[in-house]
C-alpha cells in the first residue's frame, strides 16, 4: 500500500535542505544489493610462446587490421495498438475508484469501532479508553478536513487489512503513515498503532464472536 514518491526539500531550512523519500521508496533501496565494481583487478597480459622479444630501439610490428564488420540495420519502430480492457480488468477499475471515491469516516470507525470492542472483553479498561481518545481525535480531524485524501485513503485500507486479520499488512500500512505523512498523523497514530498491536493478540474466537462491522450488518439484514 505504500506509495514511491519524492517530496522537495524544506525551503524554510535551507536552500539546500535534501529532499524527503517516501516509505515505499526506503522499503525498495533497503532491498537493492549494492555492487562495487571498483575493487577489482585488472588481470596482466597472457604472453603465449609465439610472441619474440625484441632488440631495444627496434620498432614494434604493426597490428593488422580487423576486418570492418558491417552495422546492423537500426531497429524498426513498431507502434503497438493500445490493449482494450477486458470486462474483469474494467470490473477491478470501477471497484478500485469506487472504494476511493466511497470510503467514509462511517466506514473507517465502524471497523476501527469493531476492533476496539473487541479488545475491551480483555485488555485494561485504560488503555481502551486511550486508544478511543485517539480515535476521537481521528475522526474530528477526518471530519473537519485536517487530512490529505492519501491519510484518508491508507487508513481506510489499514481499517479493512485489520478487519480480516492481516495484521502485518496494517502494521505496514501505520508505519508508512508516520514516515509519509508525520505532521498529519503524529496526534492519534499511537491510538491506532495501539489498537492492532492489542487486536492482534486477542483469541480467534474473541474476534470472531464479535461478528461483521455495521456496514455488513446491515447488507445481511437487507436480504
Amino acid at each position: 500500500m505504500a506509495e514511491s514518491y519524492v517530496k522537495p526539500g524544506n525551503q524554510e531550512k535551507g536552500w539546500n535542505d535534501p529532499p524527503q523519500f517516501s516509505y515505499g521508496l526506503q522499503t525498495q533501496a533497503q532491498g537493492v544489493q549494492k555492487r562495487n565494481f571498483l575493487n577489482k583487478r585488472v588481470p596482466p597480459p597472457q604472453l603465449d610462446g609465439s610472441q619474440v622479444s625484441l632488440p631495444s630501439g627496434a620498432p614494434l610490428p604493426a597490428k593488422p587490421l580487423s576486418p570492418t564488420l558491417p552495422l546492423a540495420p537500426p531497429p524498426s519502430t513498431v507502434v503497438l495498438p493500445a490493449r482494450r480492457l477486458s470486462a474483469v480488468d474494467s470490473t477491478a477499475l470501477s471497484a478500485s475508484t469506487h472504494t476511493e471515491c466511497e470510503a467514509s469516516i462511517e466506514d473507517v470507525m465502524g471497523l476501527l469501532d469493531w476492533a476496539l470492542t473487541a479488545c475491551r472483553t480483555t485488555v485494561k479498561r485504560q488503555v481502551c479508553d486511550e486508544v478511543s481518545k485517539r480515535l476521537t481525535l481521528f475522526q474530528e480531524m477526518w471530519i473537519s478536513g485536517k487530512l490529505s485524501s492519501p491519510v484518508k485513503k491508507r487508513m481506510y485500507y489499514l481499517a479493512q487489512e485489520l478487519k480480516k486479520q492481516n495484521w502485518d499488512s496494517a502494521d505496514e500500512t501505520h508505519r508508512s503513515l508516520i514516515v509519509d505523512y508525520v505532521n498529519e498523523v503524529s496526534q492519534w497514530m499511537v491510538g491506532v498503532k495501539r489498537l492492532i498491536a492489542e487486536t492482534r493478540n486477542l483469541p480467534t474466537e474473541v474476534l470472531n464472536a464479535e461478528g461483521p462491522s455495521p456496514k455488513e450488518d446491515t447488507t445481511q439484514n437487507t436480504q
